[in-house]
């Protein structure tokens, strides 16, 4: 009945909805006044042929004939009753079969499904809604930001203005609003100035839009834009932009972090607070051979193993785990620590061939100017001429020919990477390099978080979702940095220690063993306690910070419910 009412009403505050039923009403009243009329002339015309029949059954009669029912227990013995019989018959047929039909479904049926449709995807949220992200567009990033809005328990809308669009996304369990982007009133109906955030990946020129409308209304709400150009960074951010996201340029920096560039020294690719996370390859070094047990890394240099990629695979660390020459270790310690590290185990070989980098368009440029900063020798390979900027650096070609691999160094390149957005092309040059050099390093960018699993099993040792990161950024501005995304499908998470590990040392507390995320800082006021003691007890009001893959991050919330900072 709720449903009912809501529908009802939805389809009465819409004006032309209205004049649609008053429409429909005027009909109703022509035939019921052409019936009346008909049923008086039947009357007269009975009388004539000496038949008394009464009003009721002047009515009937009138009925069976335009219905073309025709019971045929009436009948007409003139042939003035049987023209008039005609007429009402053929008015009948036009009026009761054809108007009435389309004057139905055009003026009340139509109007009625499209007010059930609107009552499905509401173009109003509730006035009580707030600490909400507002989401412009459901797309690669969009999906993979509401997964993890969903996983930290943030509510969000995703605004639609097409009806059709609404449906189907709401069909997908997403939660959407009905209206247009550059409609102020979207906004307010959105309760912008209660939300914890908007955040908006459109073209430049309508996040434009979006965010001057967004700003006119609200002072203080976050909002985040994605730019694909330079020259629209500082457009966006005067239009009233908090953070402008160049996503491109944050993927090639991501490639760029885990090439290899003939060296085993460890690499920062995050940073939490005072805490860093690095990657090292051990290739060349004393490590190669030994247990994580054997190296005694924590004890003579200070810093954790807190796992190891092999083959685009992480493992925990464990003290059995062996290290070969493909592993990647994962170490996490203070910049004294990891510079440290590099002291003792950092080994420096000379690399004449450069990186190769296929694809010339934005991620693949700024992988280069990232490898650059490294003092990295590369080669793009593009085969689109518009796309070369830099003849020096760039080859002119298709990646899927031998020749151009050839031309670029493929036979003593320690590393390729495949930047394009396809990732079936992706996928397909994955298996080819793997084929044509089994010991070189590949890594591989991902557009859809789907195709992650499929570009590791065609041979990548690395693989970055374009989605997920660009989903992962988003969250960590939103009003708090909690969450840092070391590597796809690695995480770490600074939560406020459980109701159920106060007073717990950590090694009491198990959790690496639970849940398999290890606790690798706590932080108390100002202060970060990198790599704990194990016997450190947890006490109420401390944070923790915890690395592990989002399987373990879930485990852990399960476990002791989700009291992220």
């Amino acid at each position: 009945m709720k449903f009912l009412t809501t529908q009802v009403t939805l389809f009465l505050k819409n004006r032309p909805d209205r004049r649609n039923l008053k429409t429909l009403f005027r009909f109703l009243i022509a035939l019921f006044a052409m019936i009346t009329v008909f049923s008086i002339i039947f009357h007269l015309l009975m009388v004539r042929e000496g038949q008394y029949f009464s009003f009721l059954t002047g009515f009937y009669w009138t009925l069976t004939v335009m219905s073309t029912l025709g019971f045929g227990d009436i009948t007409f013995h003139s042939d003035a009753g049987r023209l008039f019989s005609i007429i009402v018959l053929l008015s009948g047929m036009v009026f009761l079969l054809v108007l009435f039909p389309f004057t139905f479904i055009n003026f009340f049926y139509s109007p009625w499904m499209k007010a059930q449709e609107q009552s499905k995807v509401p173009s109003e949220l509730p006035e009580h809604t707030s600490g909400h992200v507002i989401l412009t567009k459901y797309g690669t990033v969009t999906e993979a930001l509401i997964k993890k809005l969903n996983r930290f328990n943030y509510e969000y809308v995703v605004l639609v203005s097409d009806i059709a669009e609404g449906l189907r996304l709401r069909d997908l369990g997403i939660k959407v609003m009905l209206g247009s982007l550059d409609d102020p009133n979207t906004y307010h109906a959105a309760r912008v100035g209660k939300a914890a955030l908007v955040a908006t990946t459109e073209s430049d020129v309508l996040n434009t839009n979006v965010a001057f409308t967004v700003r006119e209304i609200s002072k203080e709400v976050p909002i985040i834009t994605t730019c694909s150009f330079a020259h629209s960074d500082d457009i966006l951010k005067l239009a009233g932009s908090n953070h402008v996201l160049h996503l491109g340029e944050i993927m090639g920096l991501f490639l760029s972090r885990r090439a290899n560039g003939g060296d085993a020294c460890a690499h920062i690719v995050g940073r939490f607070d005072d805490l860093l996370i690095a990657e090292a390859m051990v290739t060349g070094s004393e490590l190669v051979g030994k247990m994580l047990k054997d190296t005694k890394l924590r004890q003579e240099v200070g810093v954790s193993v807190v796992g190891a990629w092999d083959r685009g695979k992480f493992l925990s660390a464990h003290p059995d785990t062996k290290i070969s020459k493909s592993t990647v270790l994962v170490l996490a310690g203070s910049q004294a620590q990891i510079k440290l590290y590099n002291k003792i185990y950092g080994v420096k070989s000379e690399i004449s061939a450069p990186v190769i980098i296929i694809g010339g368009g934005r991620v693949g440029r700024a992988t280069g100017k990232a490898l650059e900063k490294r003092n990295i020798d590369y080669r793009i390979i593009e085969k689109d001429p518009e796309r070369i900027f830099h003849r020096e650096t760039t080859i002119l070609g298709d990646a899927a020919e031998i020749e151009i691999l050839k031309i670029a160094g493929i036979d003593n390149s320690p590393c390729v990477i495949i930047t394009s957005h396809d990732d079936d092309i992706n996928v397909y040059l994955t298996i080819y390099c793997r084929m044509l050099r089994p010991d070189i390093q590949i890594i591989t960018r991902s557009t859809l978080e789907r195709n992650l699993g499929t570009m590791h099993r065609a041979g990548a040792d690395f693989v970055m979702s374009y989605a997920s990161m660009g989903a992962t950024t988003i969250l960590n501005l939103l009003q708090r940095s909690d969450i840092l995304m070391v590597a796809e499908g690695l995480d770490l998470i600074k939560v406020t220690v459980p109701q159920k590990l106060i007073g717990k040392s950590i090694i009491e507390s198990d959790i690496r063993k639970e849940t398999g995320c290890t606790v690798i800082a706590v932080k108390h006021d100002e202060e970060t306690m990198i790599n704990p003691d194990p016997k450190m007890v947890l006490k109420e009001g401390q944070k923790i910070i915890l690395i592990g893959t989002v399987d373990a991050e879930n485990r852990f919330f399960e476990l002791y419910g989700k009291s992220i900072d």
